[in-house]
This record gives structure tokens, C-alpha cells and sequence, in this order.
């Protein structure tokens, strides 16, 4: 039986606390631009986004990032990997990209994000947002932002749902 980490006001708390702390940080930044790792962190960039507008007033780029050609466990998988598109909305020279995703647990996904990201120019800064940060790394990487630091065992897993693709927003914690 999952145990229910965030529920829907627990989500949107945490949402809003992340898009008050992105603009503390980025307030006066024209070449702010956020990139949500598909699929999830795709769906939070896009409710960030309207949030930081509302609050700022300032229409923000968002761009989307497909990342599964660059994973290093896709021959692994189970079959061939499922390749989405990335959107991104210009030129990514000389930006400070917020990178978003659901969770950040090994650190796997955003080296893959970030080699992505790099094939579409040279940012000027590039910070990581995540909703979730489970810990065990594997590689050196920390986000700048974090909704909600969970201590997991590696046994344990974390689903993220949004009502956009999966009916409710909520984040649960279950043993596989």
C-alpha cells in the first residue's frame, strides 16, 4: 500500500514556494528559461511558468527536453526506447536555464539532460529544479531548487502523478 508523501494543496504549496524562489533568484532576468524533462518535469515547467508570469507579469520561454537518446541504460531496456520531441523555443546561448523534473534520485536523468540541452547551444547557467529529491547518487549532482527532500531506502519508489496526464496530483511512496 503506497504512503501518501503530497497530496493535491501539499503539490501546489510546494509549486508555488518553487516559483517565488525562482523569481527571488531571476526577478530582473530577460534571459531566464525554463526546460522541463519530459514527460513530468515537462508538465510541472508548464504549470511554473504560469505561476511565474502571474507573479512577475513577465511572459517566461519554456522549452521541453526528450531525453531518452541520450540515457545511458536505453540498451538495457526492454525493447527499443520510445523517442518524444523536445521544443525548444530558440536559441539557448547566453540563457540561464532552469532545468525541472519530478524526481531526482541517481542523478542519471540530468546528465542526460544536460548533454541534451548542450546540442542546442551554450546557456549561460544552467540550475536544476526538482519537485522531489529521493537522495542515492550516483553522480555529483544537486539541485538549486527543491520542493521536498524525501529519505528513501533504493527498495522504495516514488510516483509522481499530475492531473494533466494522470487524473490527480499527488506523490506517493511505495516498495516495489
Amino acid at each position: 500500500m503506497p504512503l501518501r508523501i503530497m497530496d493535491a494543496e501539499a503539490l501546489a504549496l510546494a509549486l508555488d514556494r518553487l516559483a517565488m524562489q525562482v523569481l527571488e533568484k531571476h526577478s530582473a532576468d530577460d534571459a531566464l528559461m525554463l526546460v522541463g524533462i519530459e514527460r513530468r518535469g515537462a508538465d510541472l515547467a508548464r504549470r511554473l511558468v504560469k505561476l511565474l508570469e502571474q507573479k512577475s507579469g513577465r511572459p517566461v520561454p519554456i522549452g521541453t527536453l526528450d531525453i531518452n537518446l541520450y540515457r545511458d541504460d536505453w540498451t538495457s531496456l526492454v525493447g527499443m526506447p520510445v523517442i518524444g520531441q523536445s521544443d525548444i523555443p530558440g536559441s539557448v546561448d547566453e540563457k540561464n536555464i532552469v532545468l525541472i523534473d519530478d524526481v531526482l534520485f541517481s542523478g542519471r536523468t540530468v546528465r542526460a539532460a544536460l548533454n541534451a540541452l548542450l546540442d542546442y547551444g551554450r546557456p549561460h547557467k544552467v540550475e536544476l529544479l526538482v519537485l522531489i529529491d529521493r537522495g542515492h547518487r550516483e553522480l555529483p549532482i544537486q539541485a538549486d531548487f527543491v520542493g521536498k527532500e524525501i529519505e528513501t531506502r533504493r527498495d522504495e519508489h516514488i510516483d509522481v502523478s499530475l492531473a494533466e496526464r494522470d487524473g490527480e496530483d499527488a506523490v506517493d511512496l511505495s516498495t516495489r
